[in-house]
């Protein structure tokens, strides 16, 4: 295939994507969303459950074909979301934005929710205070990223995404995929998921993160360098607590319980909007 060509150009008449050298199972191209039609396809979706081996066997994608392999979960609530529920029209581009910037503004919101709802708030986000504290310093990354991130899918396959579906999207980088096809999983905490996107890229070079599912309002990544001590999580629950409040608020009670229970030693972090 010349390198210029568009894959998606070539599943519309080859579905298999043989000529790809893919060899994919049933599946449709997506190219309804929240407005309308867009006017190219925004990812390819199997019609199938996918196995717990799918993201491995199709991560090769990304260079041979410039797509990127993505769970996507059938979510019950919702059947088919993806069909008429994408927005990139939402979207802008992630590197119009700045990771740190982005957390920063984050981070004052939901402390000062925090503060108007709990009388407590001093003790959720113990050690620190009010003021932005910072990035979390970046951890060597040891383990191939991409190995990681086939064993993080496959155990959401084998045990917690009901109906997972086998998806291949068209980003430059894993931390883009959300973005890129206009998921709309955050809308309660940020409409423009591009800014995340910025988030993503950042934690990608810092942490060796992966996109890996989606669900309507979940996003699970897997992590080639976690922390691997409180005192080194602790600022990386900051961070995630800027980027989704609602995993302490709903889950943890303050960001050392989260840092306890959710980050230290864990391949895997998983945000859920409300």
């Amino acid at each position: 295939m010349p390198m210029n060509a568009n894959p998606f150009s070539v599943l519309s008449t080859e579905p298999s994507g043989e000529r790809l050298g893919l060899g994919l199972p049933p599946g449709s191209l997506v190219t309804e969303t929240h407005s309308g039609s867009w006017p190219e396809p925004l990812l390819w979706v199997a019609d199938g459950t996918a196995a717990s081996g799918a993201w491995a066997e199709y991560a090769a994608t990304r260079d041979a074909v410039g797509l990127r392999p993505l769970l996507l979960e059938d979510d019950a609530r919702i059947t088919g979301w993806w069909k008429g529920g994408l927005d990139p029209g939402m979207m802008s581009a992630p590197g119009d934005h700045d990771a740190e910037a982005v957390l920063r503004e984050f981070w004052h919101a939901a402390v000062t929710d925090t503060d108007e709802e709990d009388e407590d708030a001093g003790e959720t986000i113990a050690p620190y205070s009010s003021s932005w504290p910072g990035l979390a310093q970046r951890r060597p990354i040891v383990a191939d990223p991409d190995a990681t991130a086939a064993e993080v899918a496959a155990g959401l396959v084998e045990h917690r995404l009901s109906s997972p579906r086998l998806a291949l999207a068209p980003a430059v980088c894993s931390a883009d995929i959300p973005a890129v096809i206009g998921w709309t999983g955050p809308l309660n905490h940020e409409n423009d998921v591009a800014r995340l996107c910025a988030v993503l890229r950042s934690w990608e070079d810092r942490f060796g993160v992966r996109v890996v599912a989606l669900s309507y309002d979940r996003l699970d990544l897997s992590v080639a360098a976690p922390p691997q001590t409180v005192e080194e999580a602790l600022p990386v629950a900051v961070e995630h607590f800027a980027f989704c409040p609602d995993n302490i608020w709903q889950g943890h009670e303050t960001l050392r319980l989260y840092a306890e229970d959710a980050l230290v030693g864990n391949a895997h972090w998983t945000f859920w909007w409300d």
